[in-house]
């Protein structure tokens, strides 16, 4: 299969489903078309959370407000997997996650795109209908691919957590508006509150553990402290956003 993640909205994905199926019969199974746009950390957040659930398939994704510059075009071989997009650092996260060794590094060499603002088009689709045609295994057969050394790094930020005290950071928002940050979960295993920006908030295994309209914190489904309202949104109930600075102080004693 190929999947396909972009922050393009509606109707250009179609236009790269058209391309790939010009050239391979493959399954294509869309991730999501609204990825935070133009923000690759929080594109890598998503895609490391999604692609590690699949079988060994070839992705495609693009959330690239480098397009048209002198961004590289890549795929990364990640173990049975490969990953096709900018070179920005988006791909990366997931790579690692999929993959149990290293990482191969390969640039996409298309001549003169058609359009220097849709490359996921006019590249990244045909390089990962490639892929899936000549196969993970045989990307250094491919004439367009040409290994490369190096690629744009990202890793997600680590909190500062000094004993009752955690400092970190926003990494995404949900569409429900839960404010995802980059604590572990288990930096509040057995907590029954914390101060939120210095806010009483209890800490709770689900939503319905409070009244409606009531704020909270949990551990979601990818495993890091949300920051969450009951039937309401945490971003405007605690007036936060991608990227804003937090800080937790846990209580002691498991107190609730």
């Amino acid at each position: 299969m190929i999947t396909i993640a972009s922050d393009f909205g509606s109707v250009y994905p179609a236009a790269m489903k058209g391309v790939i199926l010009q050239e391979t019969d493959a399954r294509l199974v869309d991730i999501a078309h609204d990825l935070p746009r133009q923000d690759p950390r929080g594109a890598a957040f998503w895609l490391r959370f999604a692609l590690v659930e699949f079988p060994p398939a070839v992705h495609l994704a693009v959330v690239d407000p480098g397009v048209g510059t002198d961004r590289r075009p890549i795929v990364l071989r990640a173990g049975e997997h490969a990953l096709a997009g900018p070179d920005n650092g988006s791909l990366v996260p997931a790579a690692r996650a999929l993959s149990e060794g290293a990482i191969d590094a390969y640039e996409i060499e298309i001549p003169d795109p058609a359009s220097a603002t849709f490359h996921g088009r006019d590249v990244f689709a045909p390089a990962a209908a490639w892929v899936h045609e000549q196969g993970v295994d045989a990307i250094e057969s491919i004439d367009q691919l040409s290994a490369i050394e190096s690629y744009v790094d990202l890793t997600l930020p680590d909190p500062d957590i000094s004993g009752t005290r955690i400092e970190g950071e926003i990494l995404v928002v949900d569409g429900f508006g839960n404010a995802i940050t980059n604590i572990p979960g288990s930096a509040i295993e057995g907590i029954g509150r914390c101060l939120v920006n210095g806010e009483a908030i209890p800490v709770v295994e689900t939503f319905e553990a409070v009244d409606r309209g009531s704020a909270l914190v949990t551990v979601g489904s990818h495993g890091y402290v949300e920051l969450d309202v009951n039937h309401g949104r945490g971003d405007e109930r605690f007036g936060i956003e991608a990227g804003d600075s937090i800080e937790l102080t846990l209580a002691e004693e498991n107190e609730r």
